[in-house]
């Protein structure tokens, strides 16, 4: 009896590690990252995922229109931000 009690325990511990070094933090990234996205706005440069640097131009319901060039404007989903630039970085180019 005794040393089912104590597996249980390893058990319930090993879980409760794996749930605050791994699920949790995971957790804290994906809700830091959406709350980037809702925050998006026209004028905002950012970086995509696949590493495109660009400015917002047009925010849609699930997409943004992205301008990366002159003339040249790309759509891309709203998930596909990996981050928002600081704007120094815009004027100094």
């Amino acid at each position: 009896m005794n040393q089912q009690v104590v597996s249980l325990l390893y058990i319930v511990a090993l879980f409760a590690l794996l749930y605050f070094l791994l699920i949790r933090p995971q957790q804290q990234r994906q809700k830091k990252h959406m709350e980037m996205i809702r925050n998006l706005k026209v004028n905002d440069p950012i970086v995509t995922i696949g590493g495109i640097y660009g400015t917002i131009v047009k925010i849609k319901d699930d997409t943004l229109v992205v301008r990366v060039a002159d003339n040249v404007r790309i759509e891309i989903l709203k998930t596909a931000v990996a981050q928002v630039r600081p704007r120094e970085e815009e004027e100094e180019k």
